[in-house]
Protein backbone atom coordinates (compact mmCIF):
# COMPACT_ATOMS: atom_id res chain seq x y z
CA UNK A 1 0.00 0.00 0.00
CA UNK A 2 1.43 3.16 -1.04
CA UNK A 3 2.16 5.94 2.06
CA UNK A 4 0.49 8.55 0.02
CA UNK A 5 -2.61 7.82 -2.60
CA UNK A 6 -2.20 8.72 -6.13
CA UNK A 7 -5.05 10.51 -7.69
CA UNK A 8 -6.34 9.06 -10.59
CA UNK A 9 -9.10 10.30 -13.03
CA UNK A 10 -11.03 8.00 -15.37
CA UNK A 11 -14.36 9.09 -17.78
CA UNK A 12 -16.41 7.07 -19.87
CA UNK A 13 -17.75 8.95 -22.66
CA UNK A 14 -21.08 10.38 -21.92
CA UNK A 15 -24.01 8.63 -23.51
CA UNK A 16 -26.43 10.93 -26.30
CA UNK A 17 -29.49 11.00 -25.40
CA UNK A 18 -31.27 10.29 -28.38
CA UNK A 19 -32.81 6.88 -27.10
CA UNK A 20 -31.96 4.87 -24.56
CA UNK A 21 -28.57 3.02 -23.78
CA UNK A 22 -27.35 0.17 -25.48
CA UNK A 23 -25.55 -2.75 -24.84
CA UNK A 24 -22.22 -0.99 -25.78
CA UNK A 25 -22.93 1.40 -23.10
CA UNK A 26 -22.77 -0.89 -20.58
CA UNK A 27 -19.61 -2.36 -21.84
CA UNK A 28 -18.04 0.74 -21.40
CA UNK A 29 -19.57 1.61 -18.43
CA UNK A 30 -18.29 -2.10 -16.89
CA UNK A 31 -14.87 -1.73 -18.49
CA UNK A 32 -14.27 1.80 -16.76
CA UNK A 33 -15.48 0.20 -13.54
CA UNK A 34 -13.27 -2.31 -13.49
CA UNK A 35 -10.06 -0.03 -14.25
CA UNK A 36 -11.45 2.18 -11.32
CA UNK A 37 -12.04 -0.71 -8.71
CA UNK A 38 -8.67 -1.95 -9.55
CA UNK A 39 -6.62 1.21 -8.66
CA UNK A 40 -8.40 1.39 -5.86
CA UNK A 41 -7.83 -1.62 -4.79
CA UNK A 42 -3.99 -0.54 -5.41
CA UNK A 43 -4.18 2.30 -3.02
CA UNK A 44 -5.58 5.50 -5.75
CA UNK A 45 -7.89 7.97 -4.61
CA UNK A 46 -10.30 7.91 -7.76
CA UNK A 47 -12.30 9.93 -9.16
CA UNK A 48 -14.46 7.96 -12.19
CA UNK A 49 -17.28 10.05 -14.08
CA UNK A 50 -20.08 8.57 -16.73
CA UNK A 51 -22.88 10.78 -17.34
CA UNK A 52 -25.57 12.04 -20.18
CA UNK A 53 -25.17 14.06 -23.52
CA UNK A 54 -28.07 16.37 -24.09
CA UNK A 55 -28.01 18.62 -26.73
CA UNK A 56 -27.97 18.86 -30.18
CA UNK A 57 -30.22 18.34 -33.62
CA UNK A 58 -30.70 14.38 -33.23
CA UNK A 59 -32.07 14.97 -29.68
CA UNK A 60 -34.46 17.93 -30.15
CA UNK A 61 -35.76 15.84 -33.09
CA UNK A 62 -36.43 12.75 -31.00
CA UNK A 63 -38.26 14.66 -28.31
CA UNK A 64 -40.47 16.37 -31.10
CA UNK A 65 -41.10 12.74 -32.53
CA UNK A 66 -42.29 11.72 -29.44
CA UNK A 67 -43.87 14.58 -28.76
CA UNK A 68 -42.34 15.96 -25.62
CA UNK A 69 -40.16 19.24 -24.49
CA UNK A 70 -36.73 18.40 -24.86
CA UNK A 71 -35.96 18.48 -21.56
CA UNK A 72 -38.81 16.58 -19.81
CA UNK A 73 -37.16 13.94 -22.84
CA UNK A 74 -33.46 14.00 -21.70
CA UNK A 75 -35.12 13.78 -18.08
CA UNK A 76 -36.14 9.98 -19.10
CA UNK A 77 -33.42 8.95 -20.81
CA UNK A 78 -31.08 10.41 -18.07
CA UNK A 79 -32.71 8.32 -15.98
CA UNK A 80 -32.42 5.10 -17.73
CA UNK A 81 -28.47 5.48 -17.88
CA UNK A 82 -28.48 5.92 -14.16
CA UNK A 83 -30.45 3.16 -13.53
CA UNK A 84 -28.30 0.98 -15.88
CA UNK A 85 -25.26 2.43 -14.14
CA UNK A 86 -26.76 1.41 -10.71
CA UNK A 87 -28.28 -2.10 -11.85
CA UNK A 88 -24.39 -2.99 -13.29
CA UNK A 89 -22.92 -2.12 -9.92
CA UNK A 90 -20.62 0.59 -11.19
CA UNK A 91 -18.44 2.68 -8.88
CA UNK A 92 -18.95 6.25 -10.45
CA UNK A 93 -18.07 9.02 -8.12
CA UNK A 94 -20.19 11.29 -10.02
CA UNK A 95 -23.28 11.70 -12.88
CA UNK A 96 -23.01 14.77 -15.35
CA UNK A 97 -25.92 16.09 -17.11
CA UNK A 98 -25.02 18.76 -19.56
CA UNK A 99 -28.17 20.24 -19.31
CA UNK A 100 -27.40 21.12 -15.76
CA UNK A 101 -27.15 25.09 -16.09
CA UNK A 102 -25.78 24.78 -12.51
CA UNK A 103 -22.96 22.50 -12.45
CA UNK A 104 -22.35 22.02 -16.35
CA UNK A 105 -23.18 25.12 -18.35
CA UNK A 106 -20.36 27.69 -16.06
CA UNK A 107 -18.28 24.95 -17.55
CA UNK A 108 -18.50 25.15 -20.85
CA UNK A 109 -19.13 29.15 -20.99
CA UNK A 110 -16.16 29.37 -19.26
CA UNK A 111 -14.15 26.97 -21.92
CA UNK A 112 -15.60 29.05 -24.65
CA UNK A 113 -14.43 32.34 -22.94
CA UNK A 114 -11.32 30.94 -22.98
CA UNK A 115 -10.49 29.76 -26.28
CA UNK A 116 -12.00 33.68 -27.25
CA UNK A 117 -9.04 35.16 -24.95
CA UNK A 118 -6.91 32.97 -26.97
CA UNK A 119 -8.38 34.17 -30.18
CA UNK A 120 -9.23 30.88 -31.15
CA UNK A 121 -12.54 31.17 -32.46
CA UNK A 122 -13.58 33.42 -35.49
CA UNK A 123 -17.33 33.54 -36.97
CA UNK A 124 -17.98 32.87 -40.86
CA UNK A 125 -20.84 31.42 -43.22
CA UNK A 126 -20.00 27.82 -44.31
CA UNK A 127 -21.85 25.23 -46.40
CA UNK A 128 -21.22 21.85 -46.10
CA UNK A 129 -22.67 18.31 -45.52
CA UNK A 130 -24.10 18.06 -42.08
CA UNK A 131 -24.40 14.15 -40.50
CA UNK A 132 -27.08 14.65 -37.61
CA UNK A 133 -26.42 11.01 -36.33
CA UNK A 134 -22.54 12.22 -35.73
CA UNK A 135 -23.69 15.64 -34.82
CA UNK A 136 -20.38 17.15 -37.31
CA UNK A 137 -19.48 18.43 -40.37
CA UNK A 138 -18.95 15.52 -42.80
CA UNK A 139 -16.20 15.87 -45.53
CA UNK A 140 -17.19 14.64 -48.77
CA UNK A 141 -14.08 12.76 -49.32
CA UNK A 142 -15.58 10.40 -45.94
CA UNK A 143 -18.87 9.79 -48.05
CA UNK A 144 -19.63 6.20 -49.74
CA UNK A 145 -21.95 6.56 -52.22
CA UNK A 146 -22.92 9.77 -50.66
CA UNK A 147 -23.92 8.92 -47.44
CA UNK A 148 -22.20 8.74 -43.84
CA UNK A 149 -19.99 5.26 -43.63
CA UNK A 150 -21.25 4.61 -40.34
CA UNK A 151 -24.64 5.73 -40.60
CA UNK A 152 -25.70 4.75 -43.61
CA UNK A 153 -27.67 8.27 -43.74
CA UNK A 154 -26.92 10.99 -46.81
CA UNK A 155 -26.19 14.56 -44.96
CA UNK A 156 -28.06 17.13 -44.77
CA UNK A 157 -26.87 20.41 -47.04
CA UNK A 158 -26.17 23.56 -44.46
CA UNK A 159 -25.32 26.73 -45.47
CA UNK A 160 -25.11 28.85 -42.08
CA UNK A 161 -23.00 31.60 -40.70
CA UNK A 162 -21.13 29.54 -37.22
CA UNK A 163 -17.91 30.47 -34.84
CA UNK A 164 -15.40 28.55 -36.24
CA UNK A 165 -12.63 26.65 -33.35
CA UNK A 166 -8.88 27.18 -34.95
CA UNK A 167 -8.25 23.39 -34.82
CA UNK A 168 -5.57 23.99 -36.91
CA UNK A 169 -3.74 26.30 -34.90
CA UNK A 170 -2.79 23.01 -33.01
CA UNK A 171 -2.86 20.10 -34.80
CA UNK A 172 1.27 19.87 -34.90
CA UNK A 173 1.17 20.28 -31.23
CA UNK A 174 -1.42 17.43 -31.07
CA UNK A 175 0.30 15.18 -33.16
CA UNK A 176 3.34 15.81 -30.66
CA UNK A 177 1.72 14.63 -27.78
CA UNK A 178 0.13 11.94 -29.61
CA UNK A 179 3.99 10.32 -31.52
CA UNK A 180 5.35 10.88 -28.10
CA UNK A 181 2.46 9.02 -26.05
CA UNK A 182 2.33 12.02 -24.15
CA UNK A 183 -1.19 11.49 -24.96
CA UNK A 184 -1.41 7.83 -25.26
CA UNK A 185 -3.69 6.09 -27.51
CA UNK A 186 -5.04 2.60 -26.59
CA UNK A 187 -4.73 0.69 -29.47
CA UNK A 188 -1.74 1.50 -30.69
CA UNK A 189 -3.71 1.09 -34.08
CA UNK A 190 -5.46 3.63 -33.57
CA UNK A 191 -2.87 5.85 -33.09
CA UNK A 192 -1.97 5.40 -36.18
CA UNK A 193 -5.66 6.41 -37.80
CA UNK A 194 -5.72 9.54 -35.76
CA UNK A 195 -2.04 10.54 -36.67
CA UNK A 196 -3.55 10.08 -40.29
CA UNK A 197 -6.54 12.37 -39.70
CA UNK A 198 -4.53 15.32 -38.11
CA UNK A 199 -2.97 15.78 -42.11
CA UNK A 200 -6.67 16.64 -43.11
CA UNK A 201 -7.53 18.62 -40.18
CA UNK A 202 -9.43 21.83 -40.51
CA UNK A 203 -11.03 24.24 -38.39
CA UNK A 204 -14.32 23.23 -36.34
CA UNK A 205 -17.79 24.48 -36.45
CA UNK A 206 -18.43 25.44 -32.59
CA UNK A 207 -21.71 26.66 -33.08
CA UNK A 208 -24.88 26.48 -35.02
CA UNK A 209 -27.62 29.50 -35.31
CA UNK A 210 -30.31 29.18 -32.06
CA UNK A 211 -33.26 29.78 -34.44
CA UNK A 212 -32.13 25.82 -36.20
CA UNK A 213 -31.07 24.59 -32.87
CA UNK A 214 -32.44 26.36 -29.48
CA UNK A 215 -31.43 22.79 -27.51
CA UNK A 216 -28.06 23.83 -26.39
CA UNK A 217 -25.98 26.16 -24.33
CA UNK A 218 -25.87 30.17 -25.56
CA UNK A 219 -22.75 31.16 -26.84
CA UNK A 220 -21.73 33.72 -24.47
CA UNK A 221 -22.06 37.55 -26.17
CA UNK A 222 -23.64 36.01 -29.13
CA UNK A 223 -27.39 35.32 -28.45
CA UNK A 224 -27.84 34.56 -32.18
CA UNK A 225 -25.83 30.99 -31.52
CA UNK A 226 -26.03 28.00 -29.76
CA UNK A 227 -22.64 25.88 -28.98
CA UNK A 228 -21.88 23.30 -31.11
CA UNK A 229 -22.41 19.90 -29.30
CA UNK A 230 -19.30 19.09 -29.07
CA UNK A 231 -17.96 22.21 -28.02
CA UNK A 232 -20.51 21.49 -25.41
CA UNK A 233 -20.11 17.73 -24.14
CA UNK A 234 -16.53 17.41 -23.65
CA UNK A 235 -16.29 19.99 -21.30
CA UNK A 236 -18.46 17.49 -19.51
CA UNK A 237 -14.70 16.22 -18.04
CA UNK A 238 -14.11 19.41 -16.25
CA UNK A 239 -17.79 20.04 -15.04
CA UNK A 240 -17.74 16.73 -13.33
CA UNK A 241 -15.01 18.14 -11.10
CA UNK A 242 -16.31 21.59 -11.02
CA UNK A 243 -14.63 23.32 -13.69
CA UNK A 244 -16.03 27.31 -13.64
CA UNK A 245 -18.07 26.53 -10.12
CA UNK A 246 -16.28 25.10 -7.48
CA UNK A 247 -12.82 23.53 -8.59
CA UNK A 248 -11.86 21.85 -5.62
CA UNK A 249 -11.70 18.57 -7.49
CA UNK A 250 -9.79 20.19 -9.97
CA UNK A 251 -6.82 18.18 -8.18
CA UNK A 252 -7.70 15.31 -10.41
CA UNK A 253 -7.10 16.44 -13.60
CA UNK A 254 -5.85 15.95 -16.16
CA UNK A 255 -7.78 12.71 -16.73
CA UNK A 256 -5.69 9.46 -16.56
CA UNK A 257 -8.57 7.82 -18.95
CA UNK A 258 -10.54 8.37 -21.32
CA UNK A 259 -12.60 5.42 -22.37
CA UNK A 260 -14.73 5.64 -25.24
CA UNK A 261 -15.94 3.89 -28.30
CA UNK A 262 -13.87 3.76 -31.54
CA UNK A 263 -16.66 6.38 -33.53
CA UNK A 264 -16.15 9.14 -31.60
CA UNK A 265 -12.30 8.74 -30.61
CA UNK A 266 -11.03 11.43 -33.35
CA UNK A 267 -13.63 14.16 -30.98
CA UNK A 268 -11.71 13.06 -28.06
CA UNK A 269 -7.97 12.38 -29.62
CA UNK A 270 -7.73 15.93 -31.39
CA UNK A 271 -10.57 18.68 -31.18
CA UNK A 272 -10.20 17.73 -27.21
CA UNK A 273 -7.03 18.27 -26.83
CA UNK A 274 -6.57 21.42 -28.99
CA UNK A 275 -9.20 22.81 -26.99
CA UNK A 276 -7.31 22.26 -23.76
CA UNK A 277 -4.17 23.59 -25.58
CA UNK A 278 -6.23 26.69 -26.06
CA UNK A 279 -7.56 27.04 -22.27
CA UNK A 280 -4.17 26.87 -20.74
CA UNK A 281 -5.18 23.54 -19.66
CA UNK A 282 -3.41 20.18 -19.53
CA UNK A 283 -4.53 17.58 -22.17
CA UNK A 284 -5.43 14.30 -20.70
CA UNK A 285 -2.91 11.17 -20.20
CA UNK A 286 -4.54 8.52 -22.47
CA UNK A 287 -7.70 7.46 -24.38
CA UNK A 288 -8.67 3.75 -24.36
CA UNK A 289 -10.68 2.80 -27.67
CA UNK A 290 -12.73 -0.10 -26.89
CA UNK A 291 -14.61 -1.72 -30.17
CA UNK A 292 -18.57 -2.21 -31.28
CA UNK A 293 -20.54 -4.90 -30.41
CA UNK A 294 -21.78 -7.59 -32.94
CA UNK A 295 -25.00 -9.83 -31.66
CA UNK A 296 -24.85 -13.32 -32.86
CA UNK A 297 -22.18 -11.98 -35.81
CA UNK A 298 -24.04 -9.47 -37.11
CA UNK A 299 -24.04 -5.72 -36.33
CA UNK A 300 -26.74 -4.42 -34.03
CA UNK A 301 -29.77 -3.13 -36.51
CA UNK A 302 -33.63 -2.18 -35.49
CA UNK A 303 -34.32 -3.68 -39.26
CA UNK A 304 -32.72 -6.99 -38.14
CA UNK A 305 -34.70 -6.61 -34.90
CA UNK A 306 -31.12 -7.81 -33.33
CA UNK A 307 -30.55 -5.15 -30.65
CA UNK A 308 -29.88 -5.89 -26.91
CA UNK A 309 -31.97 -4.00 -24.52
CA UNK A 310 -29.53 -4.50 -21.27
CA UNK A 311 -32.01 -4.51 -19.24
CA UNK A 312 -33.57 -7.03 -20.70
CA UNK A 313 -30.40 -8.90 -20.47
CA UNK A 314 -29.90 -8.25 -16.51
CA UNK A 315 -33.40 -9.22 -16.23
CA UNK A 316 -32.50 -12.85 -17.20
CA UNK A 317 -28.71 -12.81 -15.45
CA UNK A 318 -27.37 -10.98 -12.49
CA UNK A 319 -24.60 -8.08 -12.62
CA UNK A 320 -21.67 -9.64 -12.12
CA UNK A 321 -22.69 -12.55 -14.54
CA UNK A 322 -23.01 -10.15 -17.22
CA UNK A 323 -19.91 -8.23 -15.82
CA UNK A 324 -17.72 -11.53 -16.30
CA UNK A 325 -19.34 -12.11 -19.44
CA UNK A 326 -18.16 -8.78 -21.06
CA UNK A 327 -14.99 -8.52 -19.40
CA UNK A 328 -13.28 -11.75 -20.35
CA UNK A 329 -15.39 -12.70 -23.61
CA UNK A 330 -15.10 -9.25 -25.11
CA UNK A 331 -11.42 -8.47 -26.34
CA UNK A 332 -10.98 -5.00 -25.17
CA UNK A 333 -10.03 -2.71 -27.91
CA UNK A 334 -11.48 -5.08 -30.63
CA UNK A 335 -15.23 -5.37 -31.95
CA UNK A 336 -16.34 -8.42 -30.11
CA UNK A 337 -19.69 -10.51 -30.22
CA UNK A 338 -22.51 -10.64 -27.48
CA UNK A 339 -24.69 -13.98 -27.65
CA UNK A 340 -26.63 -15.17 -25.01
CA UNK A 341 -25.64 -18.58 -26.00
CA UNK A 342 -22.37 -17.71 -25.01
CA UNK A 343 -23.12 -15.88 -22.17
CA UNK A 344 -24.78 -18.96 -20.69
CA UNK A 345 -21.85 -21.64 -21.84
CA UNK A 346 -19.62 -18.87 -20.31
CA UNK A 347 -21.70 -18.94 -17.02
CA UNK A 348 -21.53 -22.95 -17.22
CA UNK A 349 -17.99 -23.32 -17.74
CA UNK A 350 -16.70 -20.29 -15.76
CA UNK A 351 -19.00 -19.99 -12.78
CA UNK A 352 -21.63 -22.91 -12.15
CA UNK A 353 -18.24 -26.05 -13.19
CA UNK A 354 -15.55 -23.39 -12.12
CA UNK A 355 -15.48 -20.95 -9.36
CA UNK A 356 -18.74 -21.88 -7.73
CA UNK A 357 -18.09 -25.65 -7.46
CA UNK A 358 -15.10 -25.04 -6.08
CA UNK A 359 -16.12 -22.36 -3.29
CA UNK A 360 -18.76 -25.27 -2.64
CA UNK A 361 -16.66 -27.84 -2.38
CA UNK A 362 -14.22 -26.00 -0.17
CA UNK A 363 -16.86 -24.60 2.33
CA UNK A 364 -18.42 -27.54 2.44
CA UNK A 365 -15.25 -29.44 3.94
CA UNK A 366 -14.55 -27.00 5.88
CA UNK A 367 -18.04 -26.47 7.31
CA UNK A 368 -17.14 -30.54 8.36
CA UNK A 369 -13.96 -29.68 10.31
CA UNK A 370 -14.31 -29.39 13.99
CA UNK A 371 -14.64 -25.74 15.18
CA UNK A 372 -16.04 -25.84 11.07
CA UNK A 373 -12.68 -23.45 10.40
CA UNK A 374 -9.35 -23.41 9.32
CA UNK A 375 -6.49 -21.06 9.38
CA UNK A 376 -5.98 -19.90 5.69
CA UNK A 377 -2.07 -20.91 5.08
CA UNK A 378 -0.89 -17.59 2.74
CA UNK A 379 3.02 -18.55 3.24
CA UNK A 380 2.56 -22.53 2.06
CA UNK A 381 4.67 -22.86 -1.49
CA UNK A 382 1.64 -24.00 -3.07
CA UNK A 383 -0.43 -20.80 -2.98
CA UNK A 384 2.86 -18.05 -4.73
CA UNK A 385 1.61 -18.91 -7.81
CA UNK A 386 -1.83 -17.56 -6.65
CA UNK A 387 -0.35 -14.66 -5.02
CA UNK A 388 1.87 -13.66 -8.21
CA UNK A 389 -0.28 -10.90 -9.29
CA UNK A 390 2.45 -9.48 -12.16
CA UNK A 391 0.24 -10.71 -15.00
CA UNK A 392 -3.10 -9.11 -13.90
CA UNK A 393 -1.92 -5.85 -13.47
CA UNK A 394 0.01 -5.83 -16.31
CA UNK A 395 -3.18 -6.71 -18.07
CA UNK A 396 -5.02 -4.02 -16.49
CA UNK A 397 -2.23 -1.20 -17.02
CA UNK A 398 -2.13 -2.47 -20.82
CA UNK A 399 -6.00 -2.28 -21.29
CA UNK A 400 -6.23 -5.97 -21.89
CA UNK A 401 -8.82 -6.74 -19.33
CA UNK A 402 -10.11 -9.95 -21.20
CA UNK A 403 -6.16 -11.36 -20.06
CA UNK A 404 -6.94 -10.04 -16.72
CA UNK A 405 -9.93 -11.84 -16.08
CA UNK A 406 -7.99 -14.62 -17.57
CA UNK A 407 -5.50 -14.74 -15.31
CA UNK A 408 -8.11 -14.90 -12.29
CA UNK A 409 -9.41 -17.91 -13.68
CA UNK A 410 -5.86 -19.87 -13.99
CA UNK A 411 -5.75 -19.31 -10.55
CA UNK A 412 -9.30 -20.68 -9.88
CA UNK A 413 -7.72 -23.64 -12.26
CA UNK A 414 -4.57 -23.89 -9.83
CA UNK A 415 -6.96 -24.19 -6.57
CA UNK A 416 -9.15 -26.51 -8.52
CA UNK A 417 -6.13 -28.58 -9.01
CA UNK A 418 -4.81 -28.59 -5.99
CA UNK A 419 -8.05 -29.67 -4.20
CA UNK A 420 -8.22 -32.63 -6.48
CA UNK A 421 -4.90 -33.62 -6.38
CA UNK A 422 -4.77 -33.61 -2.62
CA UNK A 423 -7.83 -35.39 -2.36
CA UNK A 424 -8.51 -34.28 1.20
CA UNK A 425 -11.19 -36.24 2.17
CA UNK A 426 -9.13 -39.14 2.07
CA UNK A 427 -6.53 -37.69 4.97
CA UNK A 428 -6.67 -37.58 8.54
CA UNK A 429 -8.01 -34.47 10.50
CA UNK A 430 -4.71 -32.17 11.15
CA UNK A 431 -3.96 -32.77 7.43
CA UNK A 432 -6.94 -31.96 6.09
CA UNK A 433 -7.49 -29.25 7.90
CA UNK A 434 -3.61 -27.81 6.57
CA UNK A 435 -4.79 -28.64 2.74
CA UNK A 436 -8.25 -26.81 3.42
CA UNK A 437 -6.28 -24.18 4.59
CA UNK A 438 -4.01 -24.16 1.49
CA UNK A 439 -7.02 -23.80 -0.93
CA UNK A 440 -8.90 -21.03 1.66
CA UNK A 441 -5.35 -18.94 1.09
CA UNK A 442 -5.83 -19.66 -2.37
CA UNK A 443 -9.59 -18.41 -2.66
CA UNK A 444 -9.52 -15.34 -0.61
CA UNK A 445 -6.52 -13.83 -2.85
CA UNK A 446 -8.81 -14.43 -5.60
CA UNK A 447 -11.50 -13.21 -4.43
CA UNK A 448 -9.25 -10.23 -4.29
CA UNK A 449 -8.55 -10.15 -7.65
CA UNK A 450 -12.23 -10.53 -8.78
CA UNK A 451 -13.21 -7.51 -6.61
CA UNK A 452 -13.09 -5.18 -10.04
CA UNK A 453 -14.40 -7.70 -12.13
CA UNK A 454 -17.24 -9.14 -9.89
CA UNK A 455 -17.58 -7.44 -7.03
CA UNK A 456 -20.37 -9.06 -5.23
CA UNK A 457 -19.47 -11.99 -5.62
CA UNK A 458 -16.09 -11.27 -4.37
CA UNK A 459 -18.00 -10.16 -1.25
CA UNK A 460 -19.78 -13.16 -1.19
CA UNK A 461 -16.29 -15.59 -1.19
CA UNK A 462 -14.45 -14.21 1.33
CA UNK A 463 -17.20 -13.65 3.73
CA UNK A 464 -17.87 -17.51 2.90
CA UNK A 465 -14.03 -18.40 3.37
CA UNK A 466 -13.42 -16.60 6.33
CA UNK A 467 -16.71 -17.69 8.32
CA UNK A 468 -17.25 -21.32 6.90
CA UNK A 469 -20.46 -20.42 5.89
CA UNK A 470 -21.72 -23.18 3.27
CA UNK A 471 -24.54 -21.57 2.38
CA UNK A 472 -26.64 -21.42 -1.09
CA UNK A 473 -24.53 -22.65 -4.72
CA UNK A 474 -22.90 -19.32 -6.09
CA UNK A 475 -24.16 -19.87 -9.50
CA UNK A 476 -26.88 -22.58 -9.55
CA UNK A 477 -26.68 -25.15 -13.07
CA UNK A 478 -29.45 -23.57 -15.02
CA UNK A 479 -31.23 -26.08 -17.63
Amino acid sequence: MRLLMARFYITTSIVYTNAGPHIGFALELVQADAIARWRRMRGDEVFFVTGTDEHGTKIMRSAEAAGMPSGEFVDGIAAQVGQLAERLNISNTAFVRTSDRVHHWPAAQKIWAKLAENGDLYKKSYEGAYCVGHEAFIKPSELIDGLCPLHKTKPEMVREENWFFKMTRYVSRVRSLIESDELRIVPSTKKTELLNLLDDAEDVSFSRPSGQLPWGIPVPGDETQTMYVWADALTNYLSALGYGTDDANMKFWPAQIHLVGKDITRFHAMIWPAMLLSAGLEVPKAIYVHGFITVDGQKMSKSLGNVVDPFEVLEAWPADVIRQFMLRELQSSEDGDFSLKNLANRYTSDLANGLGNLVQRTTTLIAALPGGSVDPKADAPEVRAVLDDTAYDEAFRQFRLHDAVGVVWERIGLANAYLNGSEPWKKGEKERADILGVVAAMLLHIAELLRPIMPMTAEIVSRRIRSGEVGEPLFPRRA
